[in-house]
């Protein structure tokens, strides 16, 4: 059975830097894979995805900010996000894209404050 464990959250600054790790396991980690993200009140949405051989796509309100990538040896995803925005609050998920996996982590806060 697949799990995913985020983690790499916090409470920083707007301007500020993290980076979100997620380890899967229970899986080849042969998928596509994506960073999601729910904010209170809203629904969870893709903020970037990456192919088994690197190739990325971003939400737009998210690109030259945010940078997604894997190490496969590892079965872990990475999320260096920069110059982080208020409205980058949220509760952040990793998960297979597009199709996901009805096993969700945990998640990991990031509040990014005025």
């Amino acid at each position: 059975q697949v799990q995913f464990v985020e983690s790499g959250g916090g409470l920083v600054q707007a301007g500020g830097s993290l980076r979100l790790s997620c380890a899967a396991s229970g899986t080849l980690f042969s998928d596509s894979m994506g960073w999601y993200r729910q904010a209170p009140e809203n629904q969870r949405a893709l903020v970037a995805s990456i192919g088994r051989l690197g190739g990325t796509t971003y939400k737009d309100s998210v690109k030259g900010r945010f940078t997604i990538s894997r190490d496969n040896a590892k079965k872990t995803v990475y999320l260096q996000m920069n110059s982080l925005k208020p409205e980058d609050t949220a509760v952040y998920y990793c998960n297979f894209f597009p199709t996901t996996s009805p096993n969700w982590g945990q998640g990991t806060q990031v509040t990014v404050t005025s």
